[in-house]
């Protein structure tokens, strides 16, 4: 039996919510198995794209679905599921809502297709549509308090392209051949969807994809002139590149093996060099001491909920007290290895105060606060000199990451 055009897509992005939902995979481990049996670069692409807007917006459908049922379904109910296919594609994708039912339905039988039907010409006859911006679940709601409304809203639409430049003198060139708006020295945002081994530049290494948010903490610690630096935990390697670029002799460390190996992909690309090591930073001990390290910490990434919506509605409690576990014992590490007057900056890409701020107490070093003067325009620390980034800052521009970073000296 060959299946209606579009029905895999539509099959692959429903395993995709359900390995989010029931088994708390992220998307990307989901998009393994599910995109395995898709052909073709456009159907794996709304694939995911679909997955994506579904958790993006997961509060608001179902709360449209909730208002149109009787019963209400339960929270890994197929049918539920599907629904939220047909209303994704109909109001965030345009699709016209016949073809939304044609290339949905199939992927139920008996008396749950019935009700997916009916539940979704009931939406459709009421011809609801979404808030401006999606709304944060409870959990999300009760953890970031009065800035989870601002913070979630912000990810109404998927982040524009930010890259960044190995040579920052020559920003104005490449943002005028990119086309593209500069933030700051060495970064460009262009529009998303943006072919990225299409662009200029790509082939001759001169730039590499990394948020804007992303690139701050190795901008905190300014050139190296050939001074050494630790990155640690640095896969996937936009701040060794960063450091390198600096002029650091840098040394970039990951557990990883497969995420490092886009490391040396990218050296081999931009020219650039680093001692790379794979190591668990827990065990592994360095021969010297180091002038400066950048700890990059696995954190639980709510910050990049507006490129990994998914994330919101799988972190909780327990994740977020494992990954400040394993913070605190790396920050006690990284402040061994650095003699008197090294300077330590620290970074995630969580919006959890208990890996931002509530890590700091635990640093035997002198805080260096971070200043207005050294950030990109609209930025500024707190009064205290931390620095937090938010989805919801710098709207007018596209947004970005949400970060928080701390710099001390030893």
């Amino acid at each position: 039996m060959v299946d209606t055009p579009g029905l895999p897509a539509r099959r692959a992005a429903l395993r995709m919510i359900d390995a989010v939902l029931q088994r708390g995979e992220t998307l990307e481990q989901a998009e393994r198995n599910a995109l395995r049996s898709i052909n073709g670069p456009a159907d794996r692409a709304l694939a995911r794209a679909i997955a994506a807007e579904v958790m993006r917006w997961l509060v608001d459908l179902d709360a449209m679905i909730d208002s149109a049922t009787r019963n209400r379904l339960s929270d890994d109910a197929k049918a539920r599921s599907v629904i939220r296919l047909m209303l994704v594609q109909w109001l965030r994708f345009d699709t016209p809502p016949h073809a939304a039912i044609a290339t949905a339905l199939p992927l139920l039988t008996g008396g749950p297709r019935r009700l997916a039907h009916g539940v979704f010409s009931t939406l459709n006859k009421r011809e609801v549509k979404l808030p401006e911006g999606p709304t944060p679940n409870d959990a999300v709601g009760f953890r970031w308090g009065e800035r989870a409304v601002a913070r979630v809203g912000a990810l109404a639409e998927p982040p524009p392209l930010d890259i960044a430049l190995k040579d920052h003198a020559e920003t104005e060139k490449w943002t005028a051949e990119l086309g593209g708006q500069s933030l700051a020295p060495g970064h460009i945002r262009l529009p998303r969807g943006t072919p990225i081994d299409e662009l200029p530049g790509f082939e001759q290494g001169a730039w590499w994809v990394q948020d804007l948010a992303a690139t701050l903490p190795a901008r905190l610690l300014g050139n190296g002139e050939g001074k050494r630096v630790l990155d640690l935990c640095a896969a996937p390697g936009g701040k060794t590149l960063q450091l390198a670029a600096a002029g650091w002799t840098v040394t970039a460390l990951d557990i990883s093996e497969r995420r490092l190996e886009l490391l040396r992909n990218n050296l081999e690309r931009t020219g650039l060099t680093a001692e790379i090591i794979t190591a668990d930073a827990l065990t592994w001990q360095p021969a010297k001491q180091f002038d400066a390290i950048l700890l990059d910490a696995p954190c639980t990434a709510t910050g990049t909920c507006r490129r990994h919506p998914d994330v919101l509605h799988r972190i909780g409690p327990r994740q977020i007290s494992e990954m400040a576990e394993l913070q605190t014992k790396l920050l006690a590490r990284a402040a061994s290895w650095l003699p008197e007057g090294g300077t330590l900056v620290y970074a995630v890409c969580s919006l959890e105060e208990e890996e931002g701020l509530g890590q700091v107490g635990a640093v035997p070093l002198t805080q260096v606060p971070i200043t207005a003067a050294e950030l990109p325009a609209g930025l500024v620390p707190d009064a205290a000199g931390w620095l937090s980034t938010d989805p919801s800052m710098l709207p007018d521009v596209g947004g970005m990451d949400g970060f928080f970073i701390g710099r001390w000296v030893k």
